[in-house]
């Protein structure tokens, strides 16, 4: 009888110690679900530095293109000033040339006073010929009559070789000046059209830092685009980061909670198994006492008696309280694995390089309406809608102390929100065409570990889901 007593209660102490060790699994899930959310908040302040940094950066790359702003301005404050230099001296070269037009008509009107003073020195020297020979001076002296004659053709020679010399000085003197006309308004004719070159190379110096400035300041807000859209991936990264620590201590809390509820039946086991026990020994002791006094009464048939009483207690000790059995049903669409297909259809692009940028994850194509499922069981992380996944939905998992992170994108609805506790094959959207996206379709990426702007946690789906 206390074999059977003791052998129970071993049974008992068996099962509650398999309740008992029950915990130290769930203590070391949490552990590593904390050691996760430590690594998330460390990535968290590595991403809120870059961020900082980034921002500096922006800062310094405004501040340079203002101040090439400024000198552009005022490059072209210089520009200006050439132009009006130059349309000034193009009016002076306009005027000097206006100048030579006119001594032109000097040189016309000098000619033509030249050709008469010729006209005239010809008509005197034809009055002193006397058979249509060239007369000179001295035939004209020769041929005085008398002296006085020759005193009189001497005066006669002497006024007119005067006169032959102020029209010879006049000639000189007209010559002279014209020359000194000439070549002082060629003289600033040279000078502006140096003036004038020097002035546009000046321009054209000025053109040349302005067009260097400009491909500076383009240069400077091409940079300054290229950080901001890294601050915004950063921001995003970020964003998802919280959004993954808050579904990571949401996790925790379903394991504290799940091992509270775990003590709990432990200690409601206890006491039901210490209650059964104390029930089936005093059992046990009742018909023991049943049995002696039987055995008392009845002393002819004490054999049949102590028969009867040990059937009894082996027919008492063998039998044990019947268990309820339920049945699970698990959804078709859930296969075997570590994750599940997350939708029906075909791959319509792998993983990849597509369109000289890297393809993080794979498409699933298919028409009508497409539910999609958590591959894993999971946290919401985020739900939201972005400008090029569109509706987009991120999952968080931990399987056996590692993070992944599934991303559902281009739905056309969401059907969970941000902290929903979900299931392995549950459906948490519709396939759609949202965001950047060209005909229905769903975008799939699975990361082990956080999801991050950079996408270097990326694997391919197709070596964990059977698709």
């Amino acid at each position: 009888m206390k074999k059977n007593i003791i052998a129970m209660n071993a049974s008992i102490m068996i099962g509650l110690g398999s309740i008992l060790a029950t915990p130290a699994v769930y203590a070391e899930s949490i552990s590593d679900l904390q050691k996760q959310k430590e690594s998330i908040q460390e990535k968290r302040s590595d991403v809120e530095s870059n961020i900082f940094d980034t921002e500096k950066k922006i800062d310094n790359l405004q501040d340079k293109q203002m101040t090439a702003e400024e000198q552009i301005v005022a490059i072209e404050a210089k520009i200006a000033e050439s132009s009006k230099k130059i349309d000034a001296k193009n009016a002076e070269i306009t005027e000097t040339k206006k100048e030579i037009e006119a001594l032109k008509e000097e040189i016309k009107v000098l000619k033509e006073r030249i050709a008469k003073r010729n006209e005239v020195l010809k008509e005197r020297a034809l009055s002193f010929q006397e058979t249509g020979g060239d007369v000179n001076y001295l035939e004209v002296l020769f041929g005085s009559s008398s002296f006085g004659d020759l005193v009189d053709r001497v005066g006669a020679v002497a006024t007119i070789a005067e006169a032959d010399r102020d029209i010879l000085k006049q000639h000189e003197l007209d010559k002279k000046d014209l020359e000194e006309k000439q070549n002082a308004v060629e003289k600033k004719l040279a000078s502006l059209e140096v003036a004038k070159a020097e002035l546009l190379e000046i321009q054209k110096q000025q053109k040349q830092q302005k067009q260097e400035k400009d491909a500076l300041v383009n240069k400077l807000k091409k940079q300054t685009k290229e950080h901001e859209d890294a601050k915004m991936g950063l921001e995003e990264e970020k964003a998802n980061l919280a959004a993954q620590e808050k579904a990571i201590k949401s996790a925790i809390n379903l394991e504290h909670q799940r091992l509270a509820e775990l003590e709990a039946a432990r200690k409601k086991a206890a006491a039901e198994a210490q209650k059964r026990a104390e029930q089936e020994a005093a059992q046990a002791a009742a018909q023991a006492a049943q049995a002696a006094s039987k055995a008392s009464e009845f002393k002819k048939q004490s054999t049949s008696s102590e028969s009867s009483a040990k059937s009894n207690s082996s027919s008492s000790s063998s039998s044990s309280p019947s268990s309820s059995v339920s049945n699970v049903s698990q959804a078709p669409a859930v296969s075997s694995g570590i994750f599940t297909r997350p939708s029906a259809g075909y791959v319509s692009s792998t993983m990849g390089q597509r369109w000289n940028k890297q393809h993080a994850g794979i498409d699933i194509a298919a028409s009508g309406t497409v539910p999609v499922v958590a591959a894993a069981d999971g946290v919401v992380s985020r739900s939201y809608s972005s400008s090029t996944y569109g509706n987009v939905i991120f999952v968080t998992h931990s399987i056996s102390g590692q993070q992944w992170t599934t991303v559902y994108a281009h739905l056309s609805s969401r059907q969970v929100s941000e902290g929903s506790v979900v299931a392995k094959g549950q459906q948490i959207g519709i396939m759609g065409n949202t965001g950047h996206s060209y005909g229905q379709h769903l975008h799939f990426e699975l990361h082990k570990g956080p999801w991050n702007y950079s996408k270097s946690n990326a694997i391919n789906p197709l070596n964990y889901i059977n698709i």
